[in-house]
């Protein structure tokens, strides 16, 4: 019986694991001014009230799709030694398109901008650019 009772619960936990699944990117920061946007123009209402938000890449764009959509963001690596701010996640919010920021993104072309407070959550901001596992919520 309890080898049974184990066999059951490593099948719900490999299930589990298969059903989560995250993709694979790269990230950049970028800094004021962050308005207009490509999802709302000049509304500052459009920020979350924690400041963390991120433009989207071309690859996740999606025609303006992604406006206001949200990911779970985690730094992987970066060329940067010791970048990544280890065990840590953010949850950012779709304002903008990476190709139309108002400023100039530490990096260009990676698969999300994150806004320099979102950026300083996972990495050091002195890394241009970071490897990240991105999940939409």
């Amino acid at each position: 019986m309890c080898i049974l009772s184990l066999h059951l619960l490593l099948s719900l936990l490999l299930s589990l694991l298969f059903l989560t699944s995250a993709d694979l990117g790269t990230a950049s920061s970028y800094g004021p001014p962050y308005l207009p946007t490509a999802c709302h123009g000049a509304d500052q209402g459009q920020f979350p009230p924690d400041d963390l938000f991120a433009a989207a890449g071309d690859a996740i764009w999606d025609n303006g799709a992604s406006c206001g959509r949200q990911y779970l963001v985690r730094c992987l690596s970066s060329s940067t030694p010791g970048a990544c701010v280890v065990g840590q996640r953010v949850q950012v919010t779709i304002v903008d398109h990476a190709t139309t920021l108002s400023s100039i993104p530490s990096k260009n072309s990676t698969t999300l901008v994150l806004a320099n407070r979102a950026f300083a959550n996972i990495a050091k901001l002195s890394a241009a650019s970071i490897n990240i596992e991105f999940t939409q919520v």
